[in-house]
This record gives structure tokens, C-alpha cells and sequence, in this order.
């Protein structure tokens, strides 16, 4: 309870610093995160200079001799305490394991592309930003641990502290405490990247009214948000006092995969999309196309001529620019391959050896997903993509967005019947609120009621200034 404790008065901090200004706190949020920096590479460093690739070389016969306090080491269910040995002690499924447990890590990019506003050439900044971001963090991590792994063998590591004890474990004491203090920067700069965007989602939530009207409340010294980051303080306070620290990392990497899933699924659907809302002129003259297309023609009025006329139109588009009609079948198309990889990547994540061993049932269901899956990517690969120009366009549509939700489908199904229930909760109080509250009161069609003009444009001259900050 003392550290539930800890977690809640640390949380505290950056709400009060972002209470006070965009600009203030960005202002720390640099200098925790240039500390960050120098902290993550004094332990790089340190750990090629300190390591000893023997760390990753153990044989099964290394492991047999250790004593029998080294077997207490916390196992990922359903693989050996111990594992292997070797580069990957727990093979690709302890991987997998991992990678989506610390998925969290890639939490915060959203942030980027809700500065779009701010940037001079969005189209070029904001994707060449986050490509950037992404490889700065990958170097990161990677040498994190590497330089953790090569210091201290990996069934030694202290899930606790890992970088403070391995500067004990190789006889660098004093430099634990360098490394302390560039965890708290860490933390406290991972805290202020998350907390910024938290308040501006609440507050553009409750200016549409999906949300209480009294959170969108500005502080005209300031020019912040006051309500919305406090209520993100609160629930950030109550959440760190009720669940372990685990919990919290489970769950936020099942909603971090879970958006990016949705990100990708919006950019399929929408790159397939008429550019323009359609006319009713134009509704109509596509209502008689498709019925025409399927009725047929009188010479053709059998249901073999109207089935054959949907499957022509599905290989041979009728046009070369999206259409509506275009768009509802990439939809629909989307959403049955979402449901698809959904059974495949359950299948694969319960019973994956008896998949991959022949196991009669099993293989042919997998093989049938995967050619259905196939099928379906295949009819929408044919219909006419968007040919607006962008600077940016996510390449090899739709395959690459499908590999990724697939991935990013498969790593949810590695998280345990705990964490799932725990978001089913999360999810079921969102619902509760979007349904009894936001549903009724949004003003997105309703074009006559907006919020203040002042209020809306105290906030967007405080976040401008802190981008030019």
C-alpha cells in the first residue's frame, strides 16, 4: 500500500505542472527527457564496456548447474522458468510474450499527430517526425537491453530494478544512483508526454458534448484546460492506487494495440473513399447503377446473371475513382478480414503446436481462414484507391495494413483472461458513458451550437505557443 501511495503522490507532479501552461511544461518535459538521454546512454556504454557476451551464449547444461535459488526466477506462463539458453532463452513465443507486454513503450506517437495544427507542412513533418521518433526509441530500447543482458545473465535479472542492480551485480555501485535518477526523468517525462495529450482528447470530447460540458473549462490566465487535467490526474492517481503495477502495463498495451489497430483500419477503409460527400443527385444515380448492376438485363434477369454481374463488379470495378459503392464493399470486405484474423491469430496463439504438427482439425480451419483471408484481400487490392496527391501514403495497400492488425491482433491474444477481463470492465464504463451521456448531448450535427469563440481560441493560442516553444 506504501507504494500505491508513492505511485499516487507522484502523479500529482506533473498535473500540477501541466496546470500551469502548455509552454511551461513542455519546457520540462525537455529537460527531463535531455536527462533521459544522457542517463540511457551512460547505461549503453557502460554495458558493452562491463558485459560479457557468455551472458548470451548459456547451454541447457549452464542452467542445470545453477543453484537452486536462481530457479525462483518469475516464469512466463507455460514456459520454462528457466528456458533454454542461448540468444533467445524462451524462444519466438517468449518473444511474443514480451513484445506485447511492452507494447506500452510505443505509447505517446498519437501525441505527434496531435500537433498537427502546429506544424508548417503537416503532410511532411508529422510522418518524417514520426519515423524518426520510432527509430530513436528502437536504438533505445535495443540497447537498453543488450546492455542489460550482457551485464547480468538474464534468469539474474531483478524485475523490480533491473538497471540499478546490474551496476551492483558488475561492481559499479555508485553509478545505480545516476541510473535512479534517470528513471524518475524517464518516468516523470513518460508521465507530462501522456498527460498532455490526455486533456486535450477529454476537453475536445466535451466541447462536442460526447463528454460533461464542464470539463472543456478554460483558465483564461493560463490558458489550459483546467478540468480536463485534473480529471486525467484523478483517474491516473485512483488507477495506480487500485491495481498493480502489471495490471496497468497489461492493460495499457491491450488499448495502445487496440487503437493502433483501429488507426490502421481507418486508414484502409479511407483510402478506398469517394474524396467528396456525394450529392443526392449522385446517391441516386449510384442506387440505380447498383440496382441495375445486379437486377441485370432483361435478356440476363436470372439469379446466375445477377450473381455473375456482383462478381464481375468486385474483379472489374465499374470505375477507375473510388464510389460509393466502391467504398461500402472495401468496408465490408475490412470488417469480415478483421473477424477472420481475429479466429486465425486465437487459433494460433491457443494451439499452435497442434497447428503447426498436422493436427487434422485445426490445420484445415487454418488453411480455410487463410484462403478466405486471401480472397478478400484480393477483391478489395481491386477497387479504385483515392488518386488524391499526398506527400505521405502508407505503400503496399492493403497487404501492409493487414499484416499489421494481424500482428497487432495476435500480441492482444497473448495477454492473459486478467487483463482482458480488467479492459472488459474499462471498456464497459466508457460504453456506460458514450451511451447514457455522450450519444445524446453530442454537437457534431449539430452545426448551430458551438463552444465559445474565446474559449476555443485561448486553447489553440496556448498550444501554438507551445509548439514554438
Amino acid at each position: 500500500m506504501d507504494l500505491a501511495v508513492l505511485d499516487v503522490s507522484y502523479s500529482i507532479f506533473p498535473t500540477g505542472v501541466l496546470v500551469l501552461g502548455a509552454r511551461e511544461s513542455t519546457l520540462v518535459n525537455k529537460v527531463f527527457t535531455v536527462i533521459n538521454i544522457l542517463v540511457l546512454s551512460f547505461i549503453i556504454l557502460s554495458g558493452f564496456i562491463k558485459g560479457d557476451l557468455h551472458n548470451w551464449e548459456l547451454t541447457e547444461q549452464d542452467l542445470k548447474n545453477l543453484p537452486a535459488k536462481a530457479r525462483d526466477l518469475s516464469s512466463i506462463p507455460g514456459l520454462d522458468p528457466l528456458g533454454s539458453g542461448g540468444f533467445m532463452p524462451f524462444g519466438f513465443e517468449g518473444i511474443l510474450h514480451g513484445a506485447a507486454t511492452c507494447f506500452y513503450a510505443f505509447l505517446g506517437f498519437d501525441s505527434i499527430a496531435m500537433r498537427g495544427e502546429e506544424a508548417l507542412n503537416p503532410q511532411h513533418s508529422i510522418p518524417f517526425s514520426i519515423m524518426i521518433s520510432l527509430f530513436i526509441c528502437f536504438l533505445a530500447y535495443f540497447g537498453v537491453s543488450a546492455a542489460l543482458t550482457l551485464m547480468v545473465p538474464y534468469y539474474q535479472i531483478q524485475p523490480k530494478s533491473p538497471l540499478p542492480q546490474a551496476f551492483l551485480h558488475v561492481g559499479w555501485g555508485p553509478a545505480r544512483y545516476v541510473v535512479a535518477v534517470g528513471t524518475l526523468c524517464a518516468l516523470t517525462s513518460s508521465l507530462l508526454g501522456t498527460m498532455f495529450t490526455m486533456p486535450r482528447l477529454i476537453y475536445a470530447m466535451a466541447k462536442d458534448g460526447l463528454l460533461f460540458q464542464g470539463l472543456a473549462w478554460i483558465y483564461d490566465r493560463t490558458g489550459t484546460p483546467v478540468m480536463a487535467i485534473m480529471a486525467s490526474g484523478n483517474i491516473a492517481g485512483v488507477m495506480a492506487l487500485l491495481f498493480e503495477f502489471m495490471d496497468l502495463v497489461d492493460l495499457v498495451s491491450v488499448g495502445t494495440l487496440l487503437a493502433y489497430s483501429l488507426v490502421i483500419f481507418s486508414m484502409l477503409v479511407l483510402r478506398y473513399q469517394p474524396y467528396q460527400i456525394l450529392s443526392k443527385k449522385e446517391k441516386t444515380e449510384d442506387k440505380i447503377e447498383m440496382k441495375s448492376e445486379i437486377e441485370g438485363s432483361p435478356l440476363d434477369s436470372g439469379p446466375e446473371a445477377g450473381t455473375s454481374n456482383i462478381l464481375k463488379s468486385l474483379w472489374f470495378p465499374p470505375s477507375t475513382i473510388p464510389t460509393r459503392k466502391s467504398g461500402q464493399i472495401v468496408y465490408g470486405c475490412a470488417s469480415l478480414i478483421v473477424l477472420l484474423l481475429t479466429i486465425l491469430s486465437l487459433l494460433l496463439a491457443q494451439w499452435s503446436s497442434q497447428v503447426f504438427s498436422g493436427d487434422p482439425g485445426l490445420t484445415t480451419v487454418a488453411v480455410l481462414l487463410l484462403l478466405l483471408i486471401t480472397g478478400v484481400t484480393v477483391i478489395i487490392w481491386r477497387q479504385p484507391q483515392d488518386p488524391t496527391y499526398l506527400y505521405f501514403k502508407v505503400p503496399a495497400l492493403p497487404v501492409l495494413p493487414l499484416v499489421s492488425i494481424f500482428v497487432n491482433i495476435y500480441l492482444m491474444m497473448q495477454m492473459t483472461s486478467g487483463t482482458w477481463a480488467l479492459f472488459g470492465i474499462w471498456a464497459a464504463i466508457g460504453s456506460v458513458i458514450y451511451f447514457g451521456y455522450g450519444i445524446r448531448h453530442s454537437l457534431e450535427e449539430n452545426n448551430e451550437q458551438q463552444p465559445p469563440a474565446s474559449t476555443s481560441q485561448t486553447l489553440d493560442k496556448n498550444i501554438l505557443g507551445a509548439g514554438s516553444s
